[in-house]
């Protein structure tokens, strides 16, 4: 499974969007910064996902979304890919017995496929809106994560070096 948190808030970023020819779109817009953070970890091959809303990236936030990985998958052995984030590797971090924690070189976000998820999750639920109360992004991030399938997370996170490796490499 591949690991990484994202931030979602009250920070406005537009965005283009439809309007009849000869209509400029009118978008409202704010200037506060309240942030929420979703930990997610997904299995591009099986379509396996799971994530948590959480207030801040550190690492207790990382101990609980470890632990509940790891009760949410009790019979598995979990290989959880991750950036090189300094709550992953804090000497702080309780990492369960069943999960062993890999990393991607630095700088290489390109690299973890949940990056692709946070940019659908934005486009589902973040574009051109402006939410009242830290609540108000919690309850719309949780109900962008409930509208994910396991075919849309194989989809967005397909990559056919991952996916279908060359095994003819000398």
């Amino acid at each position: 499974m591949f690991e990484d948190e994202a931030g979602f808030g009250r920070i406005f970023r537009p965005a283009s969007c439809w309007a009849r020819l000869g209509v400029r779109p009118n978008v409202a817009a704010h200037h506060i910064r309240e942030m929420r953070y979703a930990f997610g970890a997904v299995a591009p091959q099986t379509g396996d996902s799971f994530f948590l809303a959480l207030p801040y990236c550190t690492v207790t936030c990382m101990n609980l979304f470890l632990q509940q990985l790891s009760d949410q998958y009790p019979d598995k052995m979990i290989i959880l890919i991750c950036d090189n984030a300094v709550w992953h590797k804090a000497r702080a971090l309780f990492i369960p017995a069943n999960i062993e924690m890999l990393y991607i070189p630095p700088y290489t976000p390109e690299m973890n496929p949940i990056e692709r998820i946070w940019r659908e999750f934005r486009r589902r639920g973040f574009v051109n809106r402006v939410f009242q109360t830290l609540e108000k992004v919690v309850d719309r991030l949780c109900e962008v994560i409930q509208g994910l399938t396991r075919s849309d997370v194989k989809s967005i996170t397909h990559a056919a070096w991952l996916i279908e490796p060359d095994l003819t490499m000398s």
